[in-house]
């Protein structure tokens, strides 16, 4: 492989996540190529509320606070992570921030309980049993999808990039958005690194061939930008 061939970074995150992704890795790195290549379509459910009274509600994504809009819901939200309070502020909830992930999410609420039933929105695949795991600490909780995530392939540009010769990078999210990525990437022919949330995430990377696997110091946006930014030091190594 030349030096000259540019990195090329794929981001197979839903369309929304994956533009402001792209745009926070083409604001820090500007040396990489950015391919946003969504694995997953959002589809918003709008289901019907729970009947009874909640004191708060729980995020443990941003596509959940976009898929509840309109939805009577009490104004206190539990969130997993900054990026998701963000959002729930942004729509007008009064968040707090677990920074970390469900286990930080299940440590805030235990230690600052709302005082009433609470209602966990999230998408049809979910981790972390919080609703089962709160109501057994004597939080009474209900769990509701708002949201799925269809998979869908990867497109020509991304399918391009990996029978290529220049690294490719797969920054990954979620423990499904890593199995549908090994589905869809197979065997390559480009240099494959990649970059997870978090181990739950990075354990289904390990059938891939990759060259180097970098798991962020903690699950947020800003830990995935830096962990890229580390691989693009090691795939400009290459020869």
């Amino acid at each position: 492989m030349s030096r000259q061939s540019r990195p090329r970074v794929i981001v197979t995150r839903p369309a929304d996540q994956g533009a402001a992704f792209a745009a926070r890795l083409a604001d820090a790195l500007p040396q990489a190529e950015v391919i946003v290549a969504p694995l997953m379509a959002v589809q918003v459910l709008r289901p019907e509320r729970p009947a009874g009274a909640f004191a708060a509600v729980i995020f443990t994504s941003g596509n959940a606070v976009q898929a509840v809009a309109g939805m009577d819901l009490p104004r206190r939200a539990y969130c997993v992570g900054a990026q998701t309070a963000r959002a729930a502020a942004a729509a007008g909830f009064d968040a707090v921030s677990a920074d970390g992930d469900a286990q930080a999410l299940l440590a805030l609420i235990t230690a600052q309980p709302p005082g009433g039933p609470v209602l966990h929105l999230h998408g049809a695949e979910t981790r972390g049993d919080v609703a089962a795991r709160l109501t057994a600490a004597g939080i009474p909780t209900q769990g509701l999808v708002v949201y799925r995530q269809n998979a869908q392939p990867l497109s020509p540009q991304a399918t391009e990039a990996l029978d290529g010769d220049a690294p490719v990078i797969l920054p990954v999210f979620s423990p499904r958005s890593a199995a549908l990525l090994v589905a869809a990437v197979g065997r390559p022919r480009a240099p494959l690194f990649a970059a997870a949330i978090s181990p739950a995430a990075a354990a289904p990377l390990r059938d891939l061939p990759l060259i180097r696997l970098e798991i962020a110091e903690s699950p947020d946006a800003a830990a995935m930008v830096a962990a890229v930014g580390r691989l693009l030091q090691a795939a400009g190594r290459l020869e």
